[in-house]
């Protein structure tokens, strides 16, 4: 990778504040699609649902099935004030002597041995402190499972760009569109949301059309949203991230790459989990963690074609999209998006990165 394109200035622009979704569509698949030709740069604008139209026959749709959980936590310091936690790691079994990594919100000058109370008798000890407001926090509470604690007491952690909070059930709307119409594996603690787009009536007329799907889990954790430093860009290395392929769905991603069809990745999440296996001895059954960092001048040998949102500047996923498509298309394609109104992250419209071929017109 050329040294230029190191620096992670490189890798910002401005967007107003008005474009960042606040809600989802009213429909998931009425969202737009802005689609961009990688080897020409060429755009052009369509609704999420004219995929049908726009992908090819024998595509294979690669989606992470993947679950959010409510691993965000609302208590309360010794001194009564508020304390909010997000689990970055989602454990199994009960929480008694269990020390998991977290981020911790609203404690200035965090401190080993600071103790935090939770609804349901779940206490908390500060371990070890990170940098960035990571800590280990060793827990104690009630003889209900993790799963179990996190239904009663925990939410949904919606993105801080969206001004609004899930309840603790995590019934709001948002919190319920904050999930894939397919997701079904617990573990995540952000959703992958290029997913999010799909209906399963869209699902369904793919697979008329002839398009394959294939699941793969890649739990979305810290990896995917910490904001990247200089370490990041110096180690090539992100926050590792739990995955899992079965062998069926290993074998039917391998006979599609023989045939010459395409992997269509949904999600940055997918990309990097496909990529991370076909740097690794090549796609097969397998279970483990990746921390992967595509970055420009990275060799993509299993991916195709992409589907994907808008990103934030300065991320690791804008970074990964400029290095499938180059950064200065990119960034052309975010302007122009900014200027046709589309709008942005979590609950925004999405993009379709692909070579040209059928869906030029």
């Amino acid at each position: 990778m050329a040294a230029e394109l190191l620096d992670l200035g490189l890798y910002d622009y401005d967007l107003p504040a008005e474009r960042i979704a606040q809600t989802p569509a009213p429909r998931r698949d009425e969202s737009r699609l802005l689609r961009l030709d990688r080897a020409s740069g060429r755009l052009s604008h369509h609704r999420f649902r004219d995929l049908v139209e726009l992908l090819r026959p024998g595509d294979v749709l690669v989606m992470n099935d993947t679950r959010v959980v409510p691993a965000r936590l609302v208590g309360r310091k010794r001194t009564g004030g508020r304390v909010e936690v997000l689990l970055l790691d989602i454990p199994t079994g009960p929480p008694n002597g269990r020390s998991l990594e977290c981020l911790v919100k609203g404690v200035r000058g965090l401190k080993p041995d600071q103790e935090f109370t939770f609804e349901a008798g779940l206490r908390a000890v500060v371990n070890r402190v990170e940098r960035y407001g990571r800590c280990w926090l060793h827990f104690e509470g009630p003889a209900s499972t993790w799963t179990e604690l996190l239904q009663l007491i925990g939410s949904v952690p919606l993105p801080p760009y969206i001004h609004r909070a899930s309840p603790p059930d995590g019934s709001s709307p948002e919190a319920g569109q904050y999930q894939t119409v397919y997701a079904s594996r617990q573990g995540a603690v952000a959703a992958p949301t290029a997913g999010l787009h799909f209906t399963d009536e869209l699902l369904a007329e793919l697979e008329r059309r002839g398009l394959e799907r294939v699941m793969v889990t890649l739990h979305v954790g810290y990896g995917t949203f910490e904001p990247l430093r200089q370490h990041h860009l110096t180690s090539r290395r992100l926050h590792p991230e739990s995955f899992e392929v079965s062998a069926e769905a290993a074998e039917n991603l391998n006979r599609a790459l023989r045939e010459g069809r395409r992997l269509v990745a949904v999600g940055t999440t997918t990309v990097r989990l496909l990529e991370h296996l076909a740097h690794s001895g090549g796609i097969r059954a397998a279970s483990g963690q990746t921390d992967l960092f595509i970055s420009p001048g990275f060799e993509f040998k299993a991916v195709g074609a992409m589907l994907t949102n808008f990103h934030l500047p300065l991320s690791s996923l804008l970074m990964l999209v400029s290095a499938l498509a180059g950064r200065e298309r990119i960034l052309a394609a975010y302007g122009e998006a900014i200027k046709a109104g589309y709008r942005f992250y979590s609950f925004g419209d999405a993009m379709l990165i692909e070579d040209s071929g059928r869906g030029d017109g």
